[in-house]
């Protein structure tokens, strides 16, 4: 983090709450290998997750670039939840190629998602679960899906769906092994068996 002298009042031009958060966000330097998120208006920096966290990450990219070319698929790109004060960097981000230039300040405007797919790690389990689910539906992601390796009573694979005052429905949940399947505008399938243990 860069050391300002003085009062960091003096160095920021911000009109409200949010464009002091992102001001902050901007500025956080994290150790390399980890990652720096906005949760509900707290600076966090966690770690990366293991490798097999970045195997399924792998794996789910590859498979949603199937859907076609008129999906951007990304990994750990900014998503921007202002009426949360939430910056977050999914795993994935799936938004239609034409709103790759909707990003501003590096983030996507989570308006702009129609996927996000979240990897719970021990580190970010608990805000996966619940915090960003509540973001990502609040702003109008239409499909949030959460793989959870650790997920109470085994792992699963959570698809959330059609978000409506701040709370998604579930539209299927599955323990790995067993397919998930998106539905339109992806018609795909995520092959959970050929996930490795978490």
């Amino acid at each position: 983090m860069d050391v300002l002298d003085g009062d960091y009042l003096d160095y920021i031009d911000a009109d409200d709450e949010w464009e002091e958060l992102l001001w902050l966000w901007q500025r956080t330097q994290a150790p390399k290998g980890c990652r720096v998120e906005l949760v509900e208006g707290i600076v966090t920096v966690t770690p990366l997750a293991r490798v097999s966290h970045q195997v399924v990450a792998a794996r789910v990219h590859r498979r949603l670039c199937a859907a076609g070319p008129a999906w951007g698929v990304h990994q750990w790109w900014p998503v921007a939840v202002p009426s949360r004060l939430g910056i977050y960097l999914p795993d994935i981000t799936v938004v239609p190629e034409e709103q790759h230039h909707g990003a501003e300040e590096g983030c996507l405007p989570a308006t702009e998602a129609a996927l996000v797919v979240e990897i719970a790690s021990r580190a970010t389990a608990r805000v996966d679960r619940t915090v960003k689910a509540r973001a990502y539906a609040e702003a109008g992601v239409p499909l949030y899906l959460l793989l959870d390796g650790l997920a109470p009573g085994g792992p699963r694979g959570t698809l959330h769906g059609a978000p409506e005052k701040g709370a998604y429905r579930v539209l299927s949940s599955v323990a790995f092994g067993e397919p998930v399947e998106l539905p339109a505008p992806f018609d795909l399938v995520i092959d959970t068996a050929e996930f490795p243990e978490a």
